[in-house]
């Protein structure tokens, strides 16, 4: 028999899910192995153990380099603090660590930043450096020189290489080499020749050092969101195990408008597992609409969006004092009820107002995945559920994006 052509229902849900980009192939592929015996609750028990991986997975990154290097100030700017704050790493010209210090991401306690002790002493020895600070529990090495890269550098990078471990080199305090070139050639100065050349320079001397084909990022602690970390963050997060690679991207700063739509991308493909789970726990109807679903599940995932975006008041408030502007008017950027407050009344108008939103989803889903026709009234709960959060996202990630354009009065 041949394939039923789709309603003129489905086809108008197929173009909403379409026109806002609302799943991926690569989740809707998921959903279907969830769903396919057909039951919500066996649906959500795999998706309890696929969130329970994700959420304890760690991510340990490790960070070395010689005494004044910047290297501190990097574990610092990695985790989006200032050398003052509270939890940051103490800086100094003089060495000042001397053991392997953990340093927990301040929002994102299973990403761990490791201050390394320098290298480059005279007595320097690379694998008994690594025994040392016990190699095996780092994911992967930031290696940084502030100046040129050495024969201690070297050595570290092919003993890791050896241990079957990842590393990359970072070339700190490049804006002060762009100052200096500045105040020198004022009339001359070309930053992309600097920077060109900068990087031609670290190469040379890994080369010399016997490492060849050596990948450079050129970065600066003070203005992280400028020269290579783009580049660097992107390298890093292709290269991690999947897991690994999404506690990565939460923890990264939100330091440009790249780096929170990756992490909207990020967080859009929980929301179907966020959503299964709301709904087969032990749930509640709602009233005024025909769904049942788990107030405080959804109310858990909306705070996580807010704090991964930099819209809780502690964030907006280290945001303010860092462009030198009042908080609120950082605050008058945002628009979204759930960027100012995360209730159960809040939770509950969103979810009436995405009642009509939830039968289009329901009808793609019903199509997609055969399987939801079979769960009756948990389909809808679940298309509900789904377009609430999947709506909610796309404005706490606007709001973000304001937030930081307003910070910083231009497009970053």
């Amino acid at each position: 028999m041949a394939d039923q052509a789709p309603t003129a229902a489905q086809n108008q849900a197929a173009d909403y899910l379409e026109e806002y980009d609302i799943i991926s192939n690569e989740d809707l592929e998921e959903i279907k192995d969830a769903f396919e015996r057909g039951s919500l609750v066996e649906a959500a028990s795999k998706v309890m153990e696929n969130l329970q991986a994700l959420e304890s997975a760690s991510l340990n990154i490790a960070v070395t380099g010689e005494s004044g290097s910047g290297k501190s100030s990097f574990v610092n700017a990695i985790r989006g603090l200032g050398d003052e704050d509270e939890e940051s790493a103490p800086t100094g010209v003089i060495e000042t660590t001397t053991v392997p210090t953990p340093y927990p991401h301040p929002k994102h306690p299973n990403v761990t930043v490791w201050d390394l002790p320098g290298i480059g002493t005279p007595d320097f020895q690379a694998a008994t450096y690594l025994e040392q600070v016990e190699f095996s529990r780092y994911d992967f090495f930031i290696l940084i020189a502030s100046e040129r890269f050495k024969s201690s550098h070297a050595q570290l990078a092919r003993e890791i290489k050896q241990m079957k471990k990842s590393f990359y080199f970072v070339r700190s305090k490049v804006d002060s080499d762009l100052d200096a070139s500045r105040k020198r050639r004022s009339h001359t100065y070309d930053e992309e020749a600097i920077l060109r050349q900068i990087r031609e320079n670290c190469q040379q001397c890994l080369l010399a050092e016997g490492v060849t084909s050596a990948q450079v990022f050129l970065l600066s602690s003070w203005e992280l969101s400028k020269y290579d970390f783009s580049l660097l963050e992107e390298t890093l997060a292709k290269e991690l195990p999947c897991h690994k690679r999404h506690a990565f991207l939460l923890a990264l700063p939100n330091i440009s408008l790249g780096i929170l739509q990756k992490k909207k991308l990020g967080l859009q493909g929980q929301i179907w597992k966020m959503a299964t789970l709301s709904c087969a726990a032990a749930a509640v109807p709602i009233p005024g609409i025909s769904i049942t679903c788990d107030i405080r599940i959804l109310m858990k995932s909306l705070s996580s969006y807010r704090q991964n975006f930099g819209l809780d008041e502690k964030s907006l408030a280290s945001l303010a004092e860092k462009v030198g502007k009042p908080v609120e008017e950082l605050k008058e950027a945002i628009q979204s009820p759930l960027g100012r407050e995360i209730s159960k009344d809040v939770v509950l108008k969103m979810l009436t107002k995405a009642g009509g939103g939830g039968v289009m989803v329901l009808e793609y889903f019903t199509k997609a995945v055969p399987v939801f026709g079979s769960i009756a009234a948990g389909g809808l709960s679940f298309a509900t559920t789904y377009h609430m959060l999947r709506s909610s996202l796309n404005e706490v990630a606007n709001d973000a994006q304001n937030v930081l354009i307003k910070a910083f009065e231009s497009t970053v």
